[in-house]
């Protein structure tokens, strides 16, 4: 049954390109897997070595095209606190059942999301109805969640330690006893905090290490702040004149005069969540079972071995207010070629499929975004558009995806 739900909610992602010396993408490219003749690339675990990161030097750089760190901080870096929230990161130990951590959901060469599944798969298998946002640069927003629940980073850990279908912890103290009995966390938490673990210091460290994910200097970043007119190929400019112009993305995805975060921190209707709301289920589901083999399911199958997947109504679900149902938060695009799959629910698995979803107008509904509306651009214009957007990748991305390979998986019960 939990072979079965990972099958059905994975989707097929168009991967990056290898930067540097590390695969920014999963650990096998997915292309042409529904041919009988498809032969794996992928790569072995021994050989996913990494090499620690200056986390505290990255946080306290300048980096191009991002706002000053000390202006968005929510703790104050430390070393110590750093290291041992990343060590908590990678931790399995801190699932109810040993066997999912933090990383699990926010994989780092995959962006520090989730490449291959639309929604991520909790603990024991059980499904999630929302996709894992990436981490990067995640201390920049200034709501979390795709609802905007949360604000506060060391606050916002705590959702996924305690949420029976992601860690599954059946408390606060649960999670905290784990940690009183072991050795090294003892001596960590004291040399850093002063105190053993608690509910806000095991959030701090947590906190710490998410914080440090930062990263700046896209090619984008150097051409326009940096103003090295070579950095964006012709077509990447003109893609960057749509994004700012016909594509009106800049609507929501900001660029100021000194950084951009890509984002308005608002949250919109776009009508991807009321589609899937509204949308019937087929008779029937095609999954893959292998390269070129697929089988349909029938759904009563699906029903009678697995849960139904929980509507989904957005910010509604905080607020309570009507007008809110189907809105989520706007994303930051920094990334945006690395962190497939796209919106809230994981519904695109490429950028083609993002761009014409807007272009088309988005999917109407009465609480619709007035800033959607179709976009009537040429065949040229979106092969532009998409261009520009893979060159908001950071510079720095391999030197964090190789700190997370270095990072030790507590796995030993």
């Amino acid at each position: 049954m939990r072979i079965f739900w990972v099958l059905l909610f994975s989707s097929s992602i168009s991967t990056a390109e290898p930067v540097g010396d590390v695969r920014l993408a999963p650990g096998d490219f997915k292309g042409g897997y529904d041919k009988l003749d498809y032969e794996t690339d992928s790569l072995s675990l021994p050989a996913r070595t990494g090499i620690d990161a200056d986390l505290i030097g990255n946080i306290k750089s300048e980096h191009l095209g991002l706002p000053s760190f000390s202006a968005y901080q929510q703790e104050a870096p430390d070393a110590s606190a750093i290291a041992l929230g990343r060590k908590l990161f990678f931790d399995r130990r801190l699932s109810r059942n040993k066997t999912m951590s933090c990383a699990m959901c926010h994989i780092p060469e995959q962006g520090f999301t989730s490449n291959e599944l639309k929604r991520p798969i909790g603990v024991e298998g059980r499904n999630l109805k929302r996709n894992a946002p990436t981490l990067l640069n995640v201390v920049f927003n200034r709501r979390l969640f795709w609802d905007a629940r949360e604000s506060n980073l060391a606050q916002q850990v705590w959702s996924p330690l305690l949420a029976k279908n992601e860690m599954n912890n059946p408390s606060v103290g649960h999670v905290l006893e784990q940690l009183h009995s072991d050795e090294e966390y003892f001596d960590m938490f004291m040399n850093t905090f002063g105190e053993t673990a608690n509910i806000m210091n095991v959030g701090q460290a947590l906190a710490q290490y998410q914080q440090s994910l930062i990263g700046g200097g896209s090619r984008f970043d150097q051409w326009y702040f940096g103003r090295e007119k070579t950095a964006l190929n012709t077509l990447e400019q003109k893609g960057f004149a749509v994004f700012m112009g016909k594509g009106a993305c800049q609507s929501c995805h900001n660029i100021g005069d000194s950084y951009a975060l890509f984002t308005d921190h608002q949250l919109h209707n776009t009508g991807v969540g009321f589609e899937e709301s509204m949308r019937k289920d087929p008779k029937s589901i095609t999954v893959q079972l292998a390269p070129g083999i697929q089988a349909s399911v029938d759904q009563s199958l699906i029903r009678s071995v697995g849960e139904e997947k929980e509507n989904d109504l957005g910010l509604y679900e905080v607020s309570l207010n009507p007008m809110d149902r189907w809105t989520y938060r706007t994303p930051s695009l920094r990334n945006i070629a690395v962190t497939a799959p796209y919106m809230h629910n994981g519904e695109f698995s490429s950028l083609d499929e993002v761009i014409q979803f807007y272009n088309s107008g988005g999917a109407p509904n009465e609480l619709l975004s007035p800033l959607i509306r179709p976009l009537n651009l040429t065949n040229h214009e979106h092969l532009a558009l998409k261009e520009f957007l893979k060159s908001l990748t950071s510079n720095n991305l391999p030197e964090l995806v190789l700190d997370g390979f270095a990072a030790p998986v507590g796995d030993v019960l």
